[in-house]
This record gives structure tokens, C-alpha cells and sequence, in this order.
């Protein structure tokens, strides 16, 4: 009998494709993709909310993979309205946050709609998309053509909707 060796580039072993609904489905699935990131190595993390209020970004097991993640050379850029409630919930990520600023890109669009900001996280390999925010409904995919085009709407916001914003530290006089 013969082992079957799965290679190390095979991409996504254990992520969905296909549509997701609930804020439960939801946040298993930003779990999912962050631990997925720290053992498959990803080189870059997009994520993009309003606000990250439903987000488990705080949870401890969400840390610990973004700690496991975080390498010189990678890259993890957010995109929000606001981080008010990242910091008022969010406590465990924001001290990662302020860690790790030098491979972190926070960016604020505080004029934007919510409804318009994209909720989604990015990668190079697979992407989550929530259509509806609000009733957490949404998709997942690893095709070219849906990560291309997210990321071609993430960089228009960055690009010309948004400016640096959520300081890893504010320094007072």
C-alpha cells in the first residue's frame, strides 16, 4: 500500500467555494481562512468592513494564527469606515496590531456609505465576499477571475476612497 502525499502547493484544502449564509457561517469562515493563512503561508491578507463589528478578530484562536502568520514580508492591509469598534472590541487584535505595524496598511474612508464598502477578505488564493452584510450573506471562491476582480475594487478604494487611518499607537503631547 502506497501513502498519497499531497503536495504542498495544492491550494485550499479545507476552505469552501460556493455561498455562504449567517453570521455564524461567516465568522467560521474568517477563522477558517486566517488559520488556513498561517499553515498554508500565505504572502498577503486583505480585509475589508465597515466597521469589523462582527468580525471574531479578537478571538483568541484568530491571534495566535495571525501571530503564526506574521512574517517579515508579508502583508496585511484593512479597509474600513471606522476602527471604533475594532478597538472597543477587538482588544487582542489591536495589541497584534500594534506588534506587527510594519507589515500592517489600515486605511480609513470615513465619507463612505457602509453598504458600499466591500466586506470581504482578499488573498492571492481565495477570497470571501459578503454581498449583504447584514444578514451576513455572501460568497466564497478561489477563481481567478473573482479574486482579480475584488481586488481590483479593494485597490480603487485604497487607491482614491480612503487614507491611512487606525494608528498603531497614538502619541500625545
Amino acid at each position: 500500500m502506497t501513502d498519497v502525499v499531497t503536495p504542498p502547493s495544492e491550494p485550499l484544502r479545507d476552505l469552501p467555494v460556493g455561498r455562504f449564509s449567517g453570521r455564524d457561517a461567516f465568522q467560521q469562515l474568517v477563522r477558517d481562512a486566517i488559520a488556513t493563512a498561517a499553515r498554508d503561508g500565505w504572502q498577503e491578507i486583505f480585509i475589508s468592513d465597515a466597521n469589523f463589528h462582527d468580525w471574531p478578530l479578537g478571538e483568541r484562536a484568530v491571534v495566535e494564527a495571525l501571530q503564526e502568520w506574521a512574517h517579515s514580508g508579508r502583508r496585511f492591509t484593512m479597509l474600513a469606515c471606522s476602527y471604533d469598534d475594532v478597538i472597543r472590541r477587538h482588544a487582542r487584535f489591536v495589541r497584534w496590531r500594534g506588534t506587527w505595524d510594519h507589515i500592517i496598511n489600515c486605511r480609513r474612508s470615513p465619507a463612505a456609505d457602509p453598504l458600499d464598502l466591500p466586506s470581504a477578505l482578499w488573498s492571492p488564493q481565495w477570497v470571501m465576499h459578503r454581498l449583504d452584510p447584514e444578514r451576513c450573506v455572501g460568497v466564497t471562491g478561489n477563481e481567478a477571475d473573482r479574486r482579480v476582480l475584488l481586488r481590483e475594487s479593494l485597490n480603487e478604494w485604497v487607491r482614491s476612497k480612503s487614507a491611512p487611518g487606525f494608528p498603531s499607537s497614538t502619541l500625545g503631547l
